[in-house]
C-alpha cells in the first residue's frame, strides 16, 4: 500500500523527535503526515526520469519508511539537527534508498534491441576529469551533484538545503570557477 499525501511540508511545525524515537505512535502519524510527501516527490522525481512507473516509487517510499522505524528507530536516531534541517536529512535518506532501488533494478535490454543511435559513442564525448578531493568544499560538490547529476533547479536545493536560492547561485558559481582554474593548471602541465 502507498503512503501518498498531498499536504505540503510546513516548515513551521515542529517534530517532537524524543516522543518519535520514544514510540509515541500519534508522534509517528505527525511524522508521516508531513514527510511522505517530502519523500514521495524525491523518490518520483529520480525514479520517473528514468522510465520506473509508479508502484516502484510507492515501493522506494515505503522503503524509507521501514529504513527509518528499523531497529527501534536506528536510523532516525543518527540524525543531528546541528548539521542539517530534517527536511534535508529526509531529502538525503530518500535519494539514498532511490538510487539503491534502482541498482537492485538494473534494467538492461538485449544490445540487438537498441537502436544504433542510443549504442553509439559520439565524437565529441567528454572524457571524464579525475578531480581531486580537496579541489572542491562538500558543500561545493553537493550543490553540483544536486543541480547537474540530480537536474534540480536553484530554488529546489536552496530549499532542500534551508538557505537561499542566491547562496546557492553562488556556491555554484566559485565551485565553477575552482574547476575552471583547475583545468587551465592541468592543461598547462601536458
Amino acid at each position: 500500500m502507498a503512503i501518498l499525501l498531498t499536504k505540503p511540508v510546513d516548515p513551521t511545525s515542529e517534530i517532537d523527535l524524543s516522543a518519535l524515537l520514544a514510540g509515541d505512535r500519534p508522534a509517528w502519524h505527525a511524522f508521516v503526515e508531513i514527510y511522505a510527501p517530502v519523500i514521495h516527490a524525491t523518490a518520483r522525481r529520480s525514479l520517473m526520469r528514468y522510465g520506473f512507473g509508479d508502484d516502484e516509487v510507492a515501493e522506494v517510499v515505503q522503503n524509507v519508511f521501514l529504513r527509518l522505524c528499523d531497529k527501534n528507530f536506528r536510523l532516525l536516531r543518527t540524525y543531528d539537527p546541528a548539521r542539517a534541517g530534517l527536511g534535508t536529512w529526509i531529502r538525503v535518506v530518500s535519494s539514498s534508498a532511490t538510487i539503491d532501488h534502482m541498482r537492485r533494478q538494473k534494467r538492461t535490454l538485449p544490445i540487438d534491441e537498441l537502436s544504433e543511435a542510443l549504442v553509439a559513442v559520439p565524437a565529441d564525448e567528454p572524457v571524464p576529469l579525475n578531480i581531486p578531493n580537496d579541489l572542491l568544499t562538500p558543500r561545493q560538490r553537493l550543490v553540483l551533484t544536486l543541480i547537474y547529476e540530480h537536474d534540480l533547479d536553484v530554488a529546489d536545493v536552496a530549499q532542500m538545503l534551508g538557505v537561499t536560492a542566491q547562496t546557492v547561485r553562488s556556491t555554484r558559481h566559485k565551485a565553477i570557477e575552482r574547476l575552471r582554474t583547475w583545468v587551465r593548471k592541468d592543461q598547462d602541465i601536458r
